[in-house]
């Protein structure tokens, strides 16, 4: 069964939301303990907190490249924004903890400088948000081919 895509764009803003039944608490381990980032987007090293830089390993990219991350944002458990830069631009990532009736709705948002290239960029974040809530059931990673090229369209659609 494919996935179906979830994202929507509001201006500049692509927002991805999922729901979890756990705490905002839990949700939040499974957003910056190494170990549990590991399993779903890749490891982490580094002194985290605000104003600070880390750097990530994105484990499931071709080659598995590290990459500094600023943390702008710390408010555990309810709120985490980082920000970084590469060849691909600057990324601005929000996302917020809310609990809602016995469980937990994550909201991420991508802060875009616009929206080229969102058919590439809204498939990858549906992976690896359906990746965390694989990893946080303890349930067989997705697989990419699953998401793009298949979901691009619903992107670029929203342009």
């Amino acid at each position: 069964m494919s996935p179906t895509p979830t994202g929507r764009l509001f201006g500049d803003d692509l927002v991805l939301t999922r729901t979890f039944p756990a705490s905002p608490a839990d949700v939040w381990a499974s957003l910056t303990d190494p170990a549990r980032t590991a399993r779903w987007f890749g490891p982490w090293q580094g002194k985290a907190a605000p104003g600070r830089t880390i750097k990530v390993q994105m484990a499931y990219e071709e080659g598995k490249p590290w990459m500094d991350l600023t943390i702008d944002v710390c408010e555990p458990p309810h709120r985490l924004a980082v920000s970084a830069r590469d060849e691909h631009g600057s990324w601005h990532l929000d996302v917020t903890l809310t609990e809602r009736a016995g469980g937990t709705e994550l909201r991420f948002t991508q802060h875009l400088t616009g929206t080229e290239g969102i058919g590439e960029v809204g498939p990858g974040w549906e992976y690896y948000l359906d990746a965390l809530v694989a990893a946080y059931a303890d349930l067989p990673a997705p697989t990419f081919d699953d998401y793009y090229p298949a979901m691009k369209e619903h992107f670029e659609a929203q342009r």
